[in-house]
């Protein structure tokens, strides 16, 4: 096995700390999500036991909430839709190894484009609002996107920092909106838009508030799948993500594809944000968002990026929003849930640095 080893006494056996190749580490990925999950309901479960309430009828409730009714699971469904897309947005962006973490503010600036469209562009036809909504939405967020990408691509300043301070402006100019120009006269007072007329609004799935929003998100993932399995920018991009120099050396243009996948990581989160304003709230309304910019990296993390894992999480972590609100009525704050969902971030990130290495017992005297 390549890789350094560290010796450890014991006694009649050594243990060996060894460093593993990627390729030996890959099929360990779903069990560091698995365990990820179960270690994370029994750290969150600590905090609820310390309260004096049964940590398994918390859990319990929250399942329930969710996926106990035809309503539940369609809530659960109307929070996936976001955390889908922002979630393949930011895969697309991780799998070169850029570390966009401003989803958050993607989304935000997508929902105000978007309704920039239904303020500024009356007595347009009605069919033709949806379509400007979403070309504003993917617009917006993706040049959002190449605010972080530029300044790294030619002045080597992390996207991390920019992507992270992009997001408090988005917010920033959010709050200016709907307390100030766009602020509905006839809204008591509330930081909000006007109420979008009908056409202006997504269709409804059955009865609940599961919109078609869904089929975008959908089919942006097969999009995605075969973008990576099929087709060749997805191999430049698996190439740039493993070893930017081999790309250079390949001939591969660094810079253009930081910016082209910025843009449509960035795109992908406008249009959650479009879908949010135009399929759930009807509106721009204050705290638009619950933080879906920042779940959707725990859903790209729990998904190791792979098309079909999103789905899977984003479901997941839609259910845990949905299953927070439940747990009121027992006495926990809605809050729990973000406990939870950071108790599974930190156990992924401890779980990825864990997986590349691997113990061996040996015979004190030799391997």
């Amino acid at each position: 096995m390549n890789g350094k080893a560290v010796m450890l006494p014991g006694g009649k056996y050594r243990v060996v700390v060894r460093k593993q190749g990627a390729a030996a580490t890959t099929s360990s990925g779903i069990w560091v999500s698995v365990l990820s999950v179960v270690l994370a309901l029994l750290f969150s479960g600590m905090f609820i036991a310390i309260n004096g309430i049964n940590p398994v009828s918390v859990f319990r409730t929250m399942a329930i909430g969710a996926f106990g009714s035809m309503n539940g699971i369609s809530e659960t469904l109307v929070k996936a839709i976001p955390l889908l897309l922002c979630g393949l947005g930011v895969s697309f962006a991780y799998r070169i190894s850029i570390w966009n973490i401003g989803a958050e503010g993607q989304f935000v600036v997508g929902a105000i484009a978007a309704t920039a469209v239904t303020m500024y562009l009356p007595g347009l036809p009605h069919w033709s609002y949806l379509p400007l909504m979403l070309i504003a939405g993917a617009v917006a967020g993706g040049i959002w996107g190449l605010m972080a990408a530029v300044p790294r691509t030619h002045f080597q300043v992390n996207e991390l920092i920019t992507s992270l301070m992009l997001n408090y402006i988005a917010l920033l100019l959010l709050n200016y909106v709907v307390f100030g120009p766009w602020k509905d006269p006839q809204g008591f007072n509330f930081p909000g838009t006007p109420v979008f007329e009908a056409w202006m609004q997504l269709a409804t799935i059955g009865s609940g508030r599961l919109h078609i929003g869904l089929f975008l998100g959908l089919g942006a993932v097969l999009l995605y799948a075969l973008i990576m399995s099929r087709m060749t920018w997805g191999y430049k991009l698996r190439l740039l993500g493993a070893n930017p120099e081999a790309a250079r050396q390949s001939g591969i243009s660094v810079t253009k594809q930081i910016w082209l996948v910025m843009l449509i990581s960035g795109g992908l989160a406008g249009v959650a944000g479009m879908a949010e304003v135009s399929g759930v709230s009807h509106r721009l309304m204050y705290a638009i968002s619950p933080g879906y910019g920042y779940t959707a990296i725990i859903v790209a993390w729990l998904a190791k990026l792979n098309p079909w894992g999103l789905i899977v999480s984003s479901v997941l972590c839609g259910a845990v929003i949905v299953g927070g609100y439940s747990v009121q009525m027992i006495g926990l704050p809605s809050s729990m849930s973000l406990i939870l969902q950071g108790s599974i971030l930190l156990f992924l990130i401890g779980g990825e640095q864990l997986r590349g290495y691997r113990l061996q017992w040996l015979r004190t005297g030799g391997e």
